[in-house]
């Protein structure tokens, strides 16, 4: 090999793109020094996180964060009831079999939000559209407590 090859190259090199030069990272000698606790003195520091539990601060620091979740979709649905049959008699459904139903005629609905119990109600008819009236919202404690 010649001296030529065995050198190093001081240029910066062009980045990925061919566009600016590719950034070089850089350690301070304070930092790289002093060991972080319990690795030996590997040359390694610790890491530092900010506070996980603070609230973000500033004007419109909450409403920002809402307004990002305002555009995700959610299914909603209405459960009448629920019935747990076999498979035999699964298969022998028709055209005018009836299904009993764990909930009596007139209690309240749930109301799902991505399977979640979210609220109860009642339907209601509007435009000639079903639609349900709230009567009860679950507080956001009690659908945490059902997440365990």
């Amino acid at each position: 090999m010649s001296d030529k090859e065995n050198s190093t190259d001081e240029t910066p090199q062009a980045g990925a793109d061919g566009g600016e030069p590719a950034a070089q990272s850089t350690v301070s000698a304070s930092s790289a020094d002093q060991p972080a606790p319990g690795n030996g003195g590997g040359g390694m520091t610790a890491a530092e996180f900010g506070d996980l539990n603070e609230t973000p601060s500033g004007e419109g620091a909450v409403g920002w964060d809402l307004q990002m979740l305002r555009d995700i979709p959610v299914t909603l649905s209405v459960e009448v009831g629920r019935s747990a049959i076999s498979i035999n008699n699964l298969l022998q459904l028709s055209q005018g079999s009836v299904v009993e139903l764990d909930r009596a005629a007139g209690e309240a609905l749930d109301v799902m939000v991505n399977g979640c119990l979210v609220a109860h109600g009642e339907v209601v008819v509007v435009n000639d559209r079903f639609g349900i009236r709230l009567t009860d919202v679950v507080s956001p404690t009690e659908r945490v407590k059902k997440l365990n």
